[in-house]
């Protein structure tokens, strides 16, 4: 079976577009389309439905799909491992990391690790959490920096490295900033600026609420916490926002629930060889861990 035809059946199967696949791997969509009909003639049975320009994945497609990746992930690895061997840190390091990771965790750590490295090409990708998760599990990245899921993949290998402390808060103006307790309730009674629903730190705020019974008073949402602070300060409503973008301009609320911390750290597949790069950058995050757990 031909890894080129795989390669271009995977990113039709992702993109549900010859054109789009074809301009993703720089290729002409005629030869896309060969590489396909090359794959479903070695298979004898067709892959795709095409009906117009919309393009649809048979039964057979389905089931060869997540093959075709695991056959993907094993060359990366094969070729990480030996090229490995060298013991040179040097190449492209494909990772992602949150866009708050990016903005308030990152930058020294990134500093440190590319005057360490400087033969490495950081290939950084600022994406959500989310995204980042399936992007590992997908082999299209090594690391990934986010905010570590509540439930984790059993294909993923995780490990935290900061804790984040949520506060619940309101602008200095609100109503709720001069009470000494709040309620959940009550505090449910304005509406929320929250990150959107498929979210990390939105489903630990939605846990917290159906504990009591609660469903969270949605207002606007964006996934981007330096946007929701600024909504929250102009008095747009409350959020529940990390400890380090907590300003004078907002106020912290004494509520009676529990605390909520976010844990934050690297994901990787847990099938996945890491490269010499990937291992040093795990290195740097686990010396920084320890160093701040000690001055703690």
């Amino acid at each position: 079976m031909d890894t080129h035809s795989l390669q271009a059946f995977v990113m039709v199967a992702e993109t549900a577009s010859f054109s789009e696949a074809a301009n993703r791997l720089f290729l002409t969509q005629s030869a896309i389309s060969k590489r396909i009909a090359l794959l479903e003639q070695q298979l004898n049975c067709r892959l795709f439905d095409r009906i117009g320009r919309h393009v649809k994945m048979t039964e057979a497609g389905q089931r060869l799909l997540p093959k075709a990746r695991d056959i993907q992930l094993a060359l990366k690895d094969a070729e990480t491992l030996v090229n490995n061997l060298n013991q040179q840190v040097s190449g492209r390091l494909s990772f992602a990391a949150s866009h708050h990771i990016s903005l308030h965790r990152l930058p020294p750590l990134l500093k440190h690790y590319a005057q360490s490295f400087p033969e490495v090409e950081l290939d950084l990708r600022f994406d959500e959490s989310e995204m980042a998760y399936e992007r590992v599990l997908k082999g299209d990245i090594e690391l990934a920096l986010i905010t570590l899921a509540p439930e984790a993949d059993p294909r993923i290998c995780s490990e935290q490295i900061w804790d984040d402390r949520l506060f619940y808060v309101v602008s200095c103006q609100h109503p709720l900033a001069q009470s000494e307790h709040v309620t959940l309730a009550a505090l449910n009674a304005y509406p929320a600026l929250l990150p959107r629903p498929e979210t990390f730190t939105h489903q630990l705020v939605r846990q917290q609420m159906s504990a009591w019974q609660l469903e969270p008073n949605l207002g606007m949402s964006t996934n981007y916490l330096d946007t929701i602070r600024m909504m929250v300060s102009i008095g747009l409503g409350w959020s529940l926002l990390p400890e380090t973008l907590i300003d004078d301009q907002l106020t912290r609320l004494q509520l009676d629930a529990a605390p909520i911390h976010r844990p934050l750290g690297y994901i990787y597949h847990r099938d996945r060889t890491l490269s010499n790069a990937a291992q040093q950058m795990v290195r740097l995050l686990q010396q920084h861990r320890d160093g701040t757990q000690q001055q703690d």
